[in-house]
């Protein structure tokens, strides 16, 4: 039992396979890269967003 858990908890190369395969199957491919540039997108503005306000306080603290 104990090993089944280790092997549910960490994706090996059988998993990945899997998980790829079945977004394949749900997005098809041409919608993949526009999934992917829409990801891509929304973490750059985090990180613009989250290194804005970090200008901003130390604009404040001088």
């Amino acid at each position: 039992m104990m090993s089944l858990n280790m092997f549910l908890a960490i994706p090996g190369g059988t998993s990945i396979i899997l998980i790829v395969v079945v977004v394949l199957l749900l997005f098809g491919g041409r919608k993949i890269p526009e999934l992917m540039r829409g990801l891509g997108s929304g973490i750059r503005e985090f990180k613009d967003a989250s290194k804005g306000e970090d200008d901003t306080k130390k604009v404040e603290k001088e």
